[in-house]
């Protein structure tokens, strides 16, 4: 259930000094306190500091150190630039301010809520991770002011209401319940839960306080009994009645599909002992004297949860007959279970055997993740990537050495193999299960053992990443099969990047020094990556020339050849030293702007337009070189011109839309379109005549129908 702190039960304000005795705070947080308060004294908001007490508040109960309760008070100022990071290294120190700063980097978690792509996110997101890999304690504080977030729009509009409920429920709770920090996890449930259902809210809310008085004597004569039992064997333990949440008794009622008054855990026990052996001691007393549900038994002590959650479950029927729910467990336990990463963060060094290891078990998911995010451009990738982790449920699957991989719910061979590495996914040729041979489609389960068979050269196939065939399930393996096939086309994109960019500069006589600076522009390493960039498409070529020209030394950078412009005839095509004669360009290329072209006379029909390296002038050329002349495109190019295109891709359902959506966006018109289907190949084959402008535009086209899901070629027809 939602928690009442004393910031919202005290009558009348009192002085920050009485607050602090309130909690208890140790001598040594409360003097950081107090710093952290005479910082942010000054500042008038009276709101920020209600919600930086009551993050203190929460913080307190789970036993942070005094660097995190003074970074969390400073929180909400400094998240609304009311205080500079230079002030608060000034006044508290490095150790505060640099835990801050990773606070504030977690704020982007934000952004996994909401659409979002490019660079730009992959770069929030990564500085998330690195925030939570280096610091974890930035995550606890970021959770408690998601809590007092919620808390405080009780009274704001539904839609702000809504907005942050989801949020929370997609990310926050889930974050929190991967992390293992159950005390703030079931606090953000509850409250996502109370916005985005408040008729089911209020009416759980409503039945546990009906029976609150008969529940809570109930629990009391029980938790009695229990205390005696166990002291009778020596077994020293704490004992006593916790409150169920309202989101666990929904969830319950819905997987089961229970009535409230069929729930056996509402009323619910906690018992927590000092040793190991004296949770199964304690086990033993509890079964001996009240009868057990054997189907309600779970020993997550032996087998932990996948989350690091350890704690004996017991249903046992009590005076009366009534049902109770018991959980066992040691105070190490108890306080993996309420802190998760957070109860480790001191040893995240190693310090303690037995500790440490816990820590990297939690967050190694993380550094996965922020290797895996080197691999990829697109930030809707890595977001989703980063969704599956957080939130889809996940299968575990072994090595046959016995190492375990988490993948997401649905993975396949495949999958398993790109998670291994990604050469090991691109040599994959079978896999087998449990030592039998199964196909690419298969669905993993959890505790399969998986063996991956290889080849010794890498060979992915295109059809991996047809979403119908069902090969891969994972955005991590699309991602590393697509940057395979990227790569594979580098030299391709590289001398068609040469071949546009070669011809505008010539225009504009630039030279290749004039563009280094737009190498750094676009964050590349050298200039062949630019070039690769341009005849892929990614960088568009008009902005790229704008950058360039719109810099200037000591005189401007434009300097056109000729400083009257060429018109030419209908085409476009001036005839050199001679100007504008009836022209046509040739049906065996056609050429288009930005083309190197040359002219051949023929006989009755003008000049005809060739591409410089089309295979018929040559022949022309050979057999009539006194007809050959010199032409070039005119200055002043408004047409458009006919061009074919062949498409070969794997035939799958939206196809055709697909690649419709790619010339619609293009803005490109189409003239007719021919489509052959290869039913035994799975493969379909497509002519089409379309209107262009200019090769850039081409090229551009080209490299978006490549880009398409199960696109094997897009080229320039005869």
């Amino acid at each position: 259930m939602v928690a009442t702190r004393q910031s919202h039960q005290q009558e009348k304000p009192v002085d920050f000094s009485t607050r602090l005795d309130l909690l208890a705070v140790a001598q040594e947080k409360r003097e950081l306190l107090i710093q952290a308060n005479s910082l942010c004294a000054a500042l008038p908001d009276q709101q920020h500091q209600i919600m930086a007490m009551e993050m203190v508040e929460i913080l307190v109960e789970m036993n942070l150190d005094a660097d995190t309760l003074a970074t969390a008070y400073i929180t909400p100022y400094f998240l609304a630039d009311l205080v500079s990071i230079d002030t608060v290294t000034e006044v508290m120190g490095e150790h505060v301010a640099t835990l801050l700063t990773g606070v504030a980097q977690m704020a982007t978690i934000s952004t996994l809520a909401h659409q979002g792509n490019g660079t730009v996110q992959v770069d929030n997101i990564r500085r998330m991770l690195l925030a939570m890999v280096e610091d974890v304690r930035a995550v606890v504080i970021k959770l408690a002011e998601q809590v007092c977030h919620l808390r405080e729009l009780k009274n704001a509009s539904e839609e702000e209401r809504v907005i942050a409920a989801k949020e929370t429920a997609d990310i926050f709770a889930p974050l929190a319940n991967r992390l293992g920090i159950g005390q703030l996890k079931w606090e953000l449930e509850d409250l996502s839960f109370r916005y985005l259902h408040p008729d089911l809210y209020k009416s759980i809310a409503k039945q546990l306080d009906d029976k609150r008085l008969g529940r809570e004597a109930y629990m009391a004569d029980m938790v009695e009994q229990v205390k005696t039992k166990l002291e009778q064997v020596g077994i020293q333990a704490e004992v006593y009645g916790r409150p169920k949440h309202i989101y666990s008794i929904y969830k319950k009622m819905a997987q089961k599909n229970y009535e409230f008054d069929q729930l056996f855990d509402i009323r619910a026990m906690r018992i927590v002992v000092d040793e190991l052996q004296d949770c199964y001691g304690a086990l033993g007393i509890v079964h001996t004297n009240w009868r057990h549900l054997n189907k309600e038994f779970d020993d997550y002590v032996a087998t932990p949860k996948q989350n690091g959650y350890q704690s004996i479950h017991t249903v046992v029927f009590g005076p009366e007959g009534k049902t109770v729910e018991i959980q066992i467990r040691t105070h190490a336990m108890h306080q993996d279970a309420e802190l998760g990463v957070a109860a480790h963060w001191m040893y995240k060094e190693g310090a303690l055997p037995g500790r440490g290891s816990g820590y990297e078990q939690k967050i190694s998911w993380l550094r996965k993740l922020l290797q895996w995010q080197e691999e990829v451009v697109d930030g809707s990738d890595l977001a989703d990537e980063l969704k599956n982790q957080v939130v889809e449920d996940r299968v575990y699957v072994f090595t046959p050495r016995g190492d375990i991989f988490d993948l997401p719910l649905g993975a396949t061979p495949l999958d398993f193999a790109y998670y291994i590495h990604s050469n090991v996914g691109h040599r994959c040729i079978g896999a087998k299960v449990f030592g039998k041979i199964v196909p690419f489609t298969h669905q993993l389960s959890t505790g399969d053992q998986v063996e991956i068979l290889t080849q010794k050269q890498p060979n992915p196939s295109r059809d991996w990443l047809n979403p119908s065939l069902g090969y891969i399930k994972s955005s991590r393996a699309r991602a590393k099969i697509h940057h395979w096939f990227k790569q594979l086309d580098r030299d391709k994109n590289l001398s068609a990047g040469k071949e546009i960019l070669d011809n505008e500069l010539q225009k504009l006589e630039l030279t290749y020094k004039e563009l280094e600076p737009a190498i750094a522009r676009y964050n590349f390493k050298e200039l062949d990556d630019l070039l690769v960039a341009i005849g892929a498409g990614d960088v568009r070529l008009n902005q790229l020339l704008n950058f360039i020209t719109d810099r200037t030394d000591d005189e401007p950078v434009i300097r056109f050849k000729n400083p009257t412009k060429m018109s030419g005839d209908k085409n476009g095509i001036v005839v050199d030293g001679v100007g504008s004669l009836m022209s046509h360009v040739a049906k065996c290329c056609r050429p288009v702007p930005g083309e190197q072209i040359i002219g051949y006379i023929t006989q009755g029909r003008g000049i005809a337009v060739h591409r410089n390296d089309c295979d018929s002038f040559n022949n022309l050329k050979n057999n009539h070189p006194e007809r050959v002349i010199a032409v070039s495109w005119s200055d002043e190019i408004n047409g458009s011109y006919a061009l074919s295109i062949k498409i070969e891709a794997s035939d799958r359902a939206g196809l055709i839309r697909d690649i419709s959506s790619v010339l619609a966006n293009e803005k490109v018109n189409v003239l007719n379109m021919n489509m052959e289907t290869l039913e035994d190949r799975q493969l379909a084959k497509f002519t089409m005549q379309v209107e262009v402008h200019d090769l850039s535009g081409t090229n551009r086209l080209l490299s978006k129908l490549d880009q398409i899901e199960g696109v094997h070629q897009a080229k320039r027809g005869q």
